[in-house]
């Protein structure tokens, strides 16, 4: 009985000191870890329900050839944002509205996202941009930009209405409210 008391003991103190190596050795997985500061990044550089929004990082040796480069990135990203997000309005949009020739107004509607989605992106304001320089002596920049929603959709209206074989199916506050909806939950998905 002695030894089974012992043994027990034995068992539990070799849990403690194995439960204690395995806390160090957790600690030791961050040993020589820095954190690191990323520029124009954080929680008010996300897309939300008024603003479409995405950052870039560029570097070279030239400033000017880093700031190109972040803001192509960043353009890019925004890009991608604003053609799914502009597919999903289209998509649902058209599901949902009684009209004979669907595939051919989703089609049309798709050519018409293209078009604003890619006059947009050169009117994208800047909302951050800081320089570093590396240890290479390259210059890094970084750079958020932003596209405002109501006026992706003002643009995107005024392209329906320009074209009479739309406008005829198109009903403004029923593709308000879907675009609104999507701009909701693109907010949604960054918390």
């Amino acid at each position: 009985m002695k030894f089974v008391k012992t043994l027990s003991l034995f068992t539990v103190a070799s849990l403690f000191v194995a439960c204690g190596s395995l806390k160090n050795s957790s600690k030791g997985s961050s040993e020589g870890e820095k954190l690191l500061e990323v520029y124009c990044s954080g929680d008010e550089f996300l897309n939300n329900k008024e603003y479409f929004r995405a950052t870039g990082i560029g570097e070279s040796m030239d400033q000017m050839a880093a700031n190109k480069k972040a803001r192509s990135n960043a353009q890019g990203e925004l890009a991608k944002t604003l053609n799914s997000t502009m597919k999903i309005v289209t998509d649902n949009y058209v599901k949902s509205s009684e009209v004979n020739n669907k595939e051919e107004l989703t089609e049309k509607f798709e050519e018409l996202s293209r078009t604003v989605v890619n006059q947009q992106l050169e009117g994208a304001r800047k909302i951050c941009e800081k320089y570093t320089k590396t240890k290479e002596g390259n210059y890094k920049c970084y750079m958020a930009l932003e596209l405002s929603g109501k006026e992706m959709l003002a643009k995107y209206n005024e392209k329906i209405i320009a074209d009479p074989s739309i406008k005829a199916d198109y009903d403004y506050e029923k593709f308000k409210k879907t675009f609104d909806e999507e701009m909701l939950k693109l907010e949604q998905k960054n918390k």
